[in-house]
């Protein structure tokens, strides 16, 4: 019989050496465990980021009305490409300076101010140099001219009938032989000029 506390004392050492050597559970591939611990920042992290992002979005809106209050009305304009690219790079800026905590906000405020100069940098030199201007800004394009489509042009900007056609319902004429001229936009927007007896005065910077 003394045997037995042997063989129990023997079995529960295998059994306390195999809890210490044995690998902890994972789960299986492309499975994720739900755990508190896990989902919870996913929805709150600390008091301090709720603060932060109401500290840093009251001064960061704040100064970039002040800055495009300053650069003047060209700069949320979309008279060329560039002004498009700094319009979206505001936004994402405002956005990362919100967001990021690896972000400081004067850090985002220079990124406001050299947003809005060079804005006004390529604005000035557009305005000063025809050869600068053709480099930022492309020309309009004549995509209709005297109720006739031009093929030529349509091909070349990628514009497909259908949508010069919708450009023109959007204008109230019913008909093509009523439209004087479509214009493809810098912008990339449609102009359509109805039909007249008078020879059109705009269409001297529109390349054919």
């Amino acid at each position: 019989m003394a045997c037995i506390p042997l063989f129990a004392s023997a079995l529960s050492g295998a059994e306390r050496s195999a809890e210490t050597t044995a690998p902890p559970f994972r789960a299986p591939p492309g499975t994720a465990p739900a755990h508190p611990r896990v989902i919870g920042p996913m929805v709150f992290d600390n008091i301090q980021g709720l603060l932060r992002v109401l500290l840093i979005s009251a001064l960061a809106y704040a100064w970039l009305v002040v800055v495009l209050r300053l650069a003047g009305k060209r700069a949320l304009s979309k008279l060329n490409a560039f002004d498009l690219v700094v319009t979206v790079a505001l936004g994402s800026t405002l956005a990362t300076v919100l967001l990021s905590k690896d972000i400081a906000f004067l850090e985002g405020a220079l990124a406001f101010c050299m947003l809005a100069l060079l804005q006004w940098l390529v604005a000035r030199l557009s305005v000063r140099s025809a050869w600068f201007s053709d480099l930022v800004r492309s020309r309009p394009r004549l995509l209709v001219e005297d109720g006739a489509f031009r093929p030529d042009a349509l091909r070349d900007e990628r514009v497909t009938r259908a949508e010069v056609e919708a450009a023109i319902r959007k204008s109230g004429i019913g008909r093509i032989e009523d439209v004087g001229a479509v214009v493809l936009e810098s912008d990339g927007s449609l102009s359509v000029l109805a039909r007249s007896d008078r020879a059109y005065t705009v269409l001297g910077s529109v390349a054919r």
